[in-house]
């Protein structure tokens, strides 16, 4: 949106004669709670949905009851605005978060707008295990009608369930159906002389892929000729393959259609499964272990659950990007499963799926693992190699999901070697950091108590109690740095030799020597706020030239 429609959305919002179920006004002119922000979110992005809305709005800077324009100084920068974003996906259960935090100067003030999504069609949004609600101007529990609603939607709207007008089992890919009934035999091996004896047409109701001998959308899917995907129209079955080099230019391609049963494998035969060498730091010998780029059961649940997950009616295809050192899966639809940090904390599988129907039938030909269970099988199978967690990045109507194929930091692979008591939830978390992607206040907290990180956000590190059993003692001090009085030292020491030094040579003086975590921004304000100490205790003094300033000891 323009800096335009948003003020003239605001002044909109600020001409309502009060507050209603998808408009909350805040003063927050210096700071807001995190938790209530979240109960906030969950309630408005709730009553969206009921109301029918694809957004509500969170006004901070704005009297709630004149709607007077205060202003609000709340998360000043970008940066804290945007780790805001992971902080909320985190606490909710669907993993969605605002679709954007506005920041607009009006009548000479900042005010902040952000911009929350409608709870996905049968999952109600809650924050921390709570679902939330609005009764009028009030945040209150969401009513049991309410979160009954908002769930029978899913009911009422199971796309993989629906059937296919016109569809007959002529339009099914006998190859497909075959490799279907080998894979359901094998899941039921002790039924497999009665399975071998179905007919085809007992076979699909039994595997839950036709109802009642009517074709399902979920059949055509994975089970359709390449020609009937028409049928499902304007739904969209393709998966494209799309192979990239370190420039990021495209190299080669494919795109599939259905069936996906027999898609799957072919795109899976795209994939460059080279063989990657590297020194495990566990062991600590001179011959590299030699794995496998990617292991192959984490690129087909990878694969599978964008199938399972993919709202088909949104007409994108699956995408699997293949670059020099990693895959990256898109699907299309917002995350079904909760956060990925209550996915590792759960250990459960999940209770909603996007495509109920075409997710029991995968289930039951051994297609994906139960919603849950196989995100946790890929995040240690990555543990195992010592490689980077799977990265979930989510957006509304989209999920993308990267798999890296080496060790990125060889200190992270040491953690993961040695610390092998560390939970799933708190390695991904560790994962984040060397990634420098956001991370909450909670789970901060958390790796404090454990004594895993120092630091504050965003520049966190490794502790220094694990750099020591790690062999980071070397990368422990450049991040950590050194106190203020060296430096100031430094630079006394330096004007004495010189008499005189500009700004420019004092920082090229310090530059080498400030902790590596900051910065090349960081760094100049360090350096700056240095020479402010020093001339505030009336140990030096500026004497500028125009734009050059020029730094001498004071005389006595």
């Amino acid at each position: 949106m323009t800096t335009q429609e948003l003020i003239k959305l605001l002044e909109d919002f600020i001409h309502l004669p009060g507050e209603n179920e998808v408009v909350e006004f805040k003063k927050a002119q210096n700071g807001f709670d995190t938790q209530k922000l979240g109960e906030y979110f969950s309630a408005l992005s709730n009553e969206a949905n009921l109301s029918q809305e694809g957004f509500a709005w969170l006004l901070f800077g704005i009297h709630d009851k004149t709607h007077a324009i205060l202003g609000s100084s709340y998360k000043p920068t970008r940066p804290s605005l945007d780790a805001l974003k992971r902080e909320i996906a985190e606490g909710t259960n669907c993993g969605i978060t605002f679709t954007e935090i506005h920041e607009i100067m009006y009548q000479g003030k900042r005010v902040i707008m952000f911009q929350i999504p409608a709870a996905p069609k049968g999952i109600p949004t809650s924050y921390k295990g709570h679902y939330y609600g609005r009764d009028g101007e009030s945040l209150v529990a969401l009513s049991l009608h309410e979160l009954e609603s908002i769930r029978n939607q899913s009911q009422q709207s199971d796309w993989s369930a629906r059937i296919v007008k016109g569809a007959t089992f002529d339009d099914l890919d006998p190859k497909a159906i075959s490799i279907a009934r080998s894979l359901y035999s094998a899941k039921n091996k002790k039924n497999a002389t009665e399975i071998a004896e179905w007919d085809d047409v007992t076979f699909l109701n039994k595997a839950k892929l036709t109802i009642k001998g009517k074709i399902t959308n979920a059949a055509i899917v994975l089970l359709g000729k390449e020609e009937s995907e028409v049928l499902i129209s304007p739904a969209v079955a393709k998966i494209r393959w799309i192979l990239k080099d370190s420039q990021g230019t495209e190299r080669d391609y494919e795109i599939k259609s259905c069936p996906f049963i027999i898609s799957i494998e072919e795109i899976y035969q795209k994939i460059r499964n080279l063989k990657y060498r590297y020194i495990n730091p566990e062991f600590r010998t001179l011959f590299p272990e030699e794995v496998d780029t990617y292991e192959p059961y984490v690129i087909r649940e990878a694969i599978n659950n964008a199938i399972a997950h993919q709202d088909y009616t949104l007409g994108g295809q699956i995408n699997v990007v293949e670059y020099e050192d990693r895959l990256v899966f898109t699907n299309k639809g917002s995350f079904i499963p909760r956060a990925i940090s209550n996915v590792l904390k759960d250990n459960a599988p999940e209770e909603v799926y996007r495509n109920p129907f075409l997710a029991r039938a995968m289930v039951g030909l051994q297609m994906v693992d139960t919603i849950g269970s196989g995100i946790r099988k890929m995040f240690n199978f990555q543990r195992q190699r010592l490689f980077p967690l799977p990265d979930y990045f989510i957006e509304n109507d989209r999920v993308q999901v990267t798999i890296i194929g080496k060790i990125l930091n060889m200190e992270y692979a040491n953690i993961l070697a040695k610390k092998q008591d560390l939970t799933l939830v708190e390695v991904e978390a560790l994962n984040r950091i060397q990634l420098n992607r956001p991370i909450s206040d909670e789970e901060v907290s958390h790796l404090r108590k454990k004594k895993l990180i120092e630091g504050r956000k965003p520049n966190l590190f490794i502790a220094k109690p694990v750099a020591q059993q790690l062999d980071q003692k070397t990368v422990y001090s450049n991040n950590k740095g050194f106190e203020d009085s060296y430096y100031c030292d430094l630079i006394l020491k330096a004007l004495a030799e010189h008499e005189i030094l500009t700004r420019e040579e004092i920082t090229k003086l310090l530059w080498k020597k400030l902790p590596d975590i900051l910065e090349d921004s960081q760094k100049l304000i360090k350096v700056k706020n240095l020479l402010s100490k020093l001339r505030s205790c009336n140990k030096i003094v500026n004497q500028r030239q125009g734009s050059i300033s020029n730094w001498q000891l004071r005389k006595e």
